[in-house]
């Protein structure tokens, strides 16, 4: 058994580089799959299913294991979490074909799906009281920063070493062993709760206090959510076919930027109000796939990369924002479920859509596909903006008016 004596200091930012690494890992088959895909030859639909086996993955642990560490404790779950991951790292460094690689995506979203509930519910609980609201912010900076460095770093890694493949994916086999250790010497944050077995029959937990926020919620998160998805998934294959550019550095530089820019403004709009960063990040969102798109039609590579920066920062914005919206109103141990349903919401919205793109480009085309992609962020953004000035302006009147006197 671990020692259980690392200090909340430590154990704060050591959890958030640890959960970053999962998305770290997550991002880095974007140019790997492009090379891949020249390399053995497998269809666009492949190529996403390839991608969003992930979130598949992700998501059945997700509904089946999400709130499990609000019953059996958060270091458990991410050891556990930690140690499927390390077998994904290690199919990949093995990967013969794609069926394998399929087979280790699937397994990595397993693992992420595990970890994404019980890490971001004990970076919130380890994080000292001046930093408790940064928390949400961390969380989510994490995720997107580490999806977005993953793609550049394995990108550089695709253009100048000659076994991409096994560069990466063996330094991440290290890196999760290490953060196995690292784990095991954290201090559990919550105590055990009833309902284990129970907690593993799949449902959203989101308390009925909290549904009205969470359901505002969901087309925020579906704009935002789909914009990194259509640059992790989609854009290696829309240079290559569109741009007539296949170097892995280009599509791990146009990969990075989004959520690069999302990590950078998660933590930057963190210092504003959640309803305002929610309103002006889907708003960015909105402007920035208009401008992606464009970039597309152009065949402007400039202002694709100008409009993932835009859209990007909006995701983080509008992302980091829903999150603190509703975490100060959890009860600890409701604390997994409300997050398992949060990224429920926002894989969903990352998988399914690629998939469907992906099986769409070899019939339309890789511009058509895009513009109907686009089209869909754009179907989400606009109502997601509206629903949240409706709710600020109901906030702002609830401030305003003056509580009843006590009897």
């Amino acid at each position: 058994m671990f020692p259980k004596k690392m200090s909340a200091r430590l154990a704060f930012p050591g959890l958030a580089a640890v959960f970053a690494a999962f998305f770290f890992a997550a991002g880095a088959p974007t140019p790997l799959l492009s090379l891949r895909q020249q390399e053995w030859h497998f269809s666009t639909g492949t190529l996403g299913i390839a991608f969003s086996a992930y979130a598949i993955g992700l998501l059945a642990a997700l509904l089946g294991a999400g709130s499990l560490s609000d019953h059996v404790g958060r270091r458990p779950v991410m050891l556990a979490a930690l140690a499927a991951e390390l077998a994904a790292m290690i199919g990949f460094v093995l990967a013969p074909s794609i069926t394998w690689v399929i087979g280790s995506r699937i397994l990595q979203g397993i693992a992420t799906g595990l970890a994404t509930s019980a890490f971001s519910a004990a970076i919130t609980e380890q994080a000292p009281a001046r930093f408790k609201k940064f928390a949400g912010g961390l969380a989510a900076g994490s995720v997107a920063g580490g999806l977005g460095v993953g793609a550049l770093v394995t990108g550089a890694a695709v253009q100048f070493t000659s076994d991409a493949n096994t560069v990466i994916f063996s330094a991440l086999t290290a890196i999760m062993a290490l953060g196995l250790v690292f784990v095991g010497f954290t201090s559990e944050t919550t105590p055990k709760w009833p309902g284990a077995l129970r907690s593993l029959i799949p449902r959203i937990g989101v308390p009925a206090a909290l549904r009205s926020e969470f359901a505002a919620g969901v087309p925020v998160h579906v704009a935002g959510w789909m914009f990194p998805a259509f640059f992790l998934g989609l854009s290696p294959a829309i240079l290559r076919l569109h741009f007539a550019l296949d170097g892995g550095l280009v599509a791990g530089f146009t990969a990075f930027l989004g959520p690069f820019a999302a990590a950078v403004s998660s933590f930057t709009f963190n210092r504003h109000p959640a309803r305002q960063a929610t309103i002006i990040g889907t708003s960015l969102t909105l402007i920035g796939v208009i401008v992606v798109l464009i970039g597309v039609n152009q065949t402007w590579l400039a202002a694709v990369w100008i409009g993932a920066v835009l859209g990007g920062t909006g995701f983080g914005a509008s992302f980091g924002g829903q999150v603190r919206l509703i975490v100060p109103h959890i009860q600890p141990h409701q604390r997994a479920g409300v997050f398992s349903g949060i990224y429920t919401v926002a894989y969903l919205a990352f998988g399914l859509p690629v998939i469907i793109a992906g099986q769409l480009v070899p019939i339309l085309g890789p511009v058509p596909t895009f513009q109907w992609y686009a089209a869909a962020i754009v179907a989400f953004a606009v109502p997601a903006v509206v629903i949240q000035l409706v709710r600020q302006r109901r906030d702002t009147a609830s401030a305003l008016t003056p509580a009843a006197p006590a009897a």
